[in-house]
């Protein structure tokens, strides 16, 4: 009974995050739920029911989701999403023949960096949008901008203080917390329509979504899971270094890598988001020591039944979209700084015309909106951006530019 409660609390940490994925992409939140159960299920499975983390919708796939599901439908969006999780197992597989250090290799801090500040910057106008009470593109305005800009700065400040001054668990929740300010507001303002609540049943079948194979989406989709698979490194470097056990050699880094790509799979065949290992859950562990895998299992436990309760469904669907927009302004522009802080942190030196051209053309073909197009196949955003970085990367001579010439110039003046 312990382990229940303490999984059901895990779950209560991940869910503002896990429902807010599938809100901002139009996908349904109780098969979210019901994926993120079944992929963390399986990836316990996989690693032998040895790393105590919990799986969830991933950030990192939001604008490839919107754009997928605008172009080529929800079916065939997910039929790119299973795609991008057999990369992860590819990956898998390399690492237990070639090593952890073939990842880093491959995709260095000044490939990953500009990558995964494009996810976060790509994003902008979006929250910018909703926030203001419009649509992701700014097209139509769904609430009225003077109520909506209010509601969406409530949510963002609540999501603020609770980030920075909160203490103990409470400080795991901002998400959660920003969504719960924000909705009381919209209650305020009367612009939260609960007639699909009241029309849902109690118990109800999550709206699955089988997938449909489209070459153009898989090859969109593909390149994708190339930042999230180095993040998912350092989270469970994260949870290694919290339990005091190192899970890069037991299970391995190569039985997690494919866990969580067999999870993204098996998540997308139902028309959830793709999963990736949540930093918030790992925060959680940290915080209250519960180092046991089956804590996890209950959290996953929690997730599935949820997923199959209607009316929690239809209440998360009323969720306006000036509070998601005020979340989301913080959300996405802490996953550039994330990118940033790659750079920083692994000292990226900008000086050299190598790490420049890498870093400057990621950049402006990711935020500016660079597509190259052959027929019907286009290829635009994080994943023509993330191709750019790595072949850049892999073409241009290691030893072209050098610092010094900053250095020289400087001391001519």
């Amino acid at each position: 009974m312990k382990n229940a409660l303490l999984g059901t609390q895990m779950l209560f940490v991940a869910f503002g995050a896990l429902v807010l994925v599938p809100l901002l992409t139009g996908l349904d939140p109780s098969v979210a739920l019901f994926g993120a159960g079944v992929g963390t299920l399986i990836f316990q499975f996989i690693t032998r029911r040895t790393v105590p983390i919990f799986l969830a919708s991933s950030f990192a796939f939001i604008a490839p989701i919107m754009y997928g599901v605008q172009t080529w439908g929800i079916p065939a969006t997910m039929g790119g999403l299973i795609a991008a999780g057999f990369v992860y197992v590819l990956l898998g597989g390399l690492i237990r023949i070639r090593g952890a250090g073939f990842i880093h290799q491959l995709l260095p801090p000044v490939v990953i960096g500009p990558v995964i500040m494009v996810i976060g910057l790509g994003l902008a106008p979006v929250a910018v949008n909703m926030a203001l009470g419009k649509s992701g593109d700014g097209a139509i305005q769904i609430v009225d901008g003077s109520i909506a800009i209010w509601i969406a700065l409530a949510s963002l400040l609540t999501t603020i203080l609770v980030s920075v001054f909160a203490k103990g668990f409470f400080r795991l929740l901002p998400v959660f917390a920003g969504i719960l300010v924000g909705y009381i507001l919209s209650l305020f303002f009367g612009i939260v329509n609960f007639t699909s609540v009241s029309e849902a049943a109690w118990f109800a079948v999550p709206n699955f979504t089988a997938p449909e194979f489209n070459i153009n989406a898989i090859l969109f989709m593909l390149p994708v899971a190339l930042a999230p698979a180095v993040e998912h490194v350092g989270d469970i470097l994260s949870i290694s270094n919290v339990t005091g056990k190192n899970y890069l050699k037991k299970p391995g880094l190569h039985r997690t890598m494919t866990g969580d790509g067999v999870a993204t799979m098996a998540a997308s065949m139902f028309g959830a988001p793709p999963n990736t290992t949540y930093s918030e859950v790992t925060g959680a562990v940290m915080l209250t020591k519960a180092f046991n895998p089956v804590i996890m299992t209950w959290a996953a436990i929690a997730a599935i039944i949820l997923a199959w309760v209607g009316k929690l469904g239809a209440v998360l669907q009323t969720i306006p979209l000036p509070v998601m927009g005020g979340i989301m302004i913080l959300l996405f522009g802490s996953i550039a700084a994330v990118g940033l802080n790659t750079l920083i942190k692994n000292q990226v030196d900008l000086h050299k015309s190598r790490n420049l051209i890498i870093v400057g053309v990621t950049l402006v073909f990711g935020i500016g909106g660079m597509a190259f197009g052959i027929g019907e196949f286009s290829l635009q955003g994080i994943s023509l951006c993330g191709i750019v970085a790595i072949t850049l990367n892999l073409i241009l001579p290691k030893d072209i530019g050098d610092s010094q010439l900053v250095d020289n110039a400087q001391m001519e003046e």
